[in-house]
C-alpha cells in the first residue's frame, strides 16, 4: 500500500509481543511462505513499491516477481536492524540469486535499486508502477495458456526443492525454526536497534 508493496513484519507488534504471541505471529508468516510455495497454481508477486525485509521474503517463494521501475528499493536488510535472517531465508535467497549474491545481500543489509535487483535475478521484470499488476497478469495468462497437464507436471518438478524446503521448515523443523526466530526477536540488540528505528520514524512524522 502507498509507497510500499510490503514494508515487512509489524515491528511494533512484534516488539510488544511475549514469547507465545511471537510464536503465533512468526508461525503465521512461516505458514504464508509455505502456502505460496505449495500453491497448485502459479503465483506472481506484483511488487508495486518498496519491499524491504519481510516484504522481500514474501516474494521469494513466488513463481515470478515484477517490481515497480524507478526509485523502488528491495532487499533483505535484517542485519541492519540487528537481526540475523537465519538459515531458512538464506536458503530461499540462495535458491533465487545464487550463493555469492545471497551472501553479499544478507551480510550487507543493503536495499537494492530496481535495476540492481533485476541484474542479479532477485526480481524477474520491471514495469511502471501503474502497470505492475498488468505485467504480472500477462505472464500468468501466458502460462495458463500452455497445455495444462504438461505445465502442471513441469512446474511441480522445477519447484520441488523449494516446496520441500518449506514443507520441512513448517513440518519436522517447525519448532526449531520458530525457536530460532524467537531467540532473534527477543534478544537485546535487535530490540534496541528497532526501538531506535521506530523512534526516528515517529519523530519524522
Amino acid at each position: 500500500h502507498g509507497a510500499h508493496y510490503c514494508a515487512g513484519l509489524d515491528v511494533r507488534e512484534l516488539l510488544e509481543a511475549d514469547a507465545r504471541q511471537l510464536e503465533a505471529l512468526l508461525g503465521g508468516f512461516l505458514d504464508a511462505l509455505h502456502a505460496i510455495a505449495a500453491s497448485p497454481v502459479p503465483v506472481v508477486a506484483a511488487m508495486n513499491g518498496h519491499s524491504p525485509a519481510g516484504g522481500a521474503v514474501l516474494a521469494l517463494p513466488c513463481d515470478r516477481r515484477v517490481l515497480a521501475d524507478g526509485t523502488t528499493r528491495v532487499g533483505l536488510n535484517e542485519v541492519a536492524v540487528g537481526l540475523s535472517p537465519g538459515p531458512l531465508i538464506h536458503a530461499l535467497l540462495t535458491s533465487l540469486v545464487g550463493a555469492r549474491w545471497a551472501a553479499e545481500m544478507l551480510t550487507s543489509g543493503a536495499l537494492l535499486s530496481c535495476t540492481q535487483a533485476l541484474d542479479i535475478g532477485l526480481v524477474d521484470a520491471l514495469a511502471p508502477a501503474a502497470q505492475v499488476e498488468e505485467e504480472a497478469m500477462l505472464w500468468l495468462r501466458q502460462r495458463l495458456a500452455l497445455p495444462a497437464q504438461a505445465y502442471a507436471r513441469t512446474r511441480r518438478m522445477v519447484r520441488e526443492p523449494l516446496v520441500s524446503l518449506l514443507s520441512t521448515a513448517t513440518g519436522p523443523q517447525r519448532a526449531a525454526t520458530l525457536r530460532r526466530f524467537q531467540e532473534e526477536w527477543l534478544s537485546d540488540e535487535p530490540r534496541a536497534v528497532l526501538r531506535t528505528v521506530i523512534g526516528r520514524v515517529s519523530a519524522a512524522r
